[in-house]
């Protein structure tokens, strides 16, 4: 056998595919993989992204507007600076939500919810548990607020124990367009249709600070013909109680006080739609985290305004924050004129539905990918950073520029590879202790925002009465609030 033979032909073979392979290189994308490949099975795409890019048409959103200074009209004496594009932190937008701080910190009067809208950056109550920890231990509250009767992070929230049965029925508005029945704000709608056998939702306090009981548990619910339906619960003796579904939106409180934990089973209760519980206080700052794996944030845009005025007539937002763009990055886009256009009309949407809320916009956070063996700032960050801070000024809507806050360019490598790490290997997500550290970004913006309100309010002009004096009225000169 002439082995020289057969290892000159295999060298020959090796040598002309790595020169294949170098000749081809230059015609093959430099972006191939990313550093890890998520889970497919927790990350969910809602249809509605997938309509949006199939329809994009390629239009460039002109970039006037990041010219442009943006000056601020009074609002009740309130005028924020002028801001660059850069600088853009639309603070001006939040006087409302400012002055019900203000209220709340000096007179100790009425509370202040925020509704807080995500994706899986804020799963399992991450990001959003440290952001209301702040918040309650600068302006007082307690409990979680408003959690679901189901979810796909129950094992991973750490702020509630969270146990359900297997026989809920579910509809999301990442999955279903027409649901059977109205979505809740949280964006689900749940039914205990299994005549059989119990549908139950189980509720555990933790020893999270401002979370260590079950203040008030309050059941949400919809409308129904069937008027048969109950709920029972153990608190020492067996308490059962009707449910009475003749509204839009109906809540039924189990306890006006405070429980360590509770088991709550449904009878009969089939056809009626089901939300889920609120745990408050009713004092100080209070805080719902609605996450949702694989949420582009467009979903937002099918809430039923009748509905959504029903759970505002209820729990009276203050704010709502929308943090999204980790599922946006993914599709090899630049141009997100598309997603820029289609989240300005979600935002008028959700004006609409929740009269006089203020908006908070949160951009993506960095997120590395890997060039040519190299890990770097994906490509796609910085464009729809960009957008999203483009629909924040055009929909009056206030911005944390995550992306710079974390550090910029290169940021979340840092954050991964440093010692301890801040996020997790994908390059994407934050850990429990990146999480807490971006809350506490997003909270010193908008505590600084809230000082700087404070002066402003401080040093407002007031116009005083007008005088007489002979016969000729004359105004005063303006004077200052002290």
């Amino acid at each position: 056998m002439n082995t020289s033979k057969y290892f000159f032909q295999t060298l020959i073979v090796v040598i002309v595919s790595g020169l294949s392979f170098l000749a081809f290189k230059t015609f093959l994308p430099k972006k191939l993989f990313a550093e890890s490949k998520l889970d497919s099975k927790n990350v969910v795409v809602d249809s509605l992204l997938l309509e949006a890019i199939a329809e994009d048409e390629g239009e460039v959103t002109e970039d006037s507007i990041t010219k442009t200074v943006i000056d601020y009209k009074v609002v009740n004496g309130i005028k924020f600076p002028p801001e660059t594009f850069e600088e853009y932190t639309g603070n001006q937008y939040l006087a409302t939500f400012f002055e019900k701080l203000f209220q709340l910190e000096t007179k100790k009067e009425g509370n202040v919810r925020i509704a807080y809208f995500g994706d899986s950056m804020t799963d399992g109550d991450l990001i959003v548990k440290d952001f209301r920890t702040y918040f309650q231990e600068k302006f007082g509250g307690q409990g979680v607020g408003f959690v679901n009767i189901t979810s796909e992070s129950a094992s991973s929230r750490s702020s509630v124990t969270h146990e359900f049965s297997g026989n809920w029925k579910t509809q999301s508005y990442l999955k279903v367009k027409h649901p059977s029945r109205a979505f809740g704000v949280n964006g689900h709608v749940f039914f205990a249709n299994d005549t059989a056998n119990l549908a139950w939702v189980k509720y555990k306090a933790t020893k999270t600070r401002f979370a260590t009981e079950l203040p008030r548990p309050t059941l949400f619910y919809g409308s129904s013909s069937n008027k048969e339906g109950k709920v029972f619960y153990v608190a020492g003796d067996t308490i059962v109680k009707k449910m009475t579904p003749n509204n839009t939106l109906n809540t039924l409180t189990l306890s006006e006080g405070s429980l360590k934990s509770i088991k709550v089973n449904f009878k009969q209760a089939d056809s009626i739609p089901i939300y889920g519980f609120n745990f408050d206080d009713g004092k100080g700052v209070h805080v719902d985290n609605f996450s949702n794996r694989g949420n582009s944030g467009l979903p937002l845009g099918s809430f039923d305004i009748n509905t959504m005025r029903a759970f505002h007539d209820k729990l009276d937002y203050d704010l709502i924050v929308l943090q999204y763009g980790a599922n946006v990055l993914n599709y090899g886009s630049l141009n997100y004129s598309w997603y820029e256009k289609r989240m300005a009309k979600v935002v008028a949407h959700l004006k609409e539905c929740f009269p006089g809320v203020a908006i908070l916009i949160i951009s993506t956070a960095d997120k590395s990918t890997k060039y040519d063996l190299e890990m770097k700032t994906d490509s796609a960050v910085i464009p729809l950073n960009a957008a999203q801070k483009r629909y924040a000024i055009k929909s009056e809507s206030s911005f944390v520029n995550m992306y710079t806050l974390m550090g910029g360019n290169g940021s979340m490598i840092q954050w991964v590879e440093q010692e301890p790490a801040r996020a997790n290997k994908d390059y994407t997500h934050f850990n429990h202790r990146g999480a807490k550290e971006v809350a506490n970004l997003i909270f010193t913006q908008l505590n600084q925002g809230y000082e700087t309100y404070k002066g402003l309010r401080k040093k407002r002009k007031k116009q005083a009465a007008p005088v007489k004096k002979d016969s000729v009225i004359i105004n005063k000169d303006s004077v200052y609030e002290e």
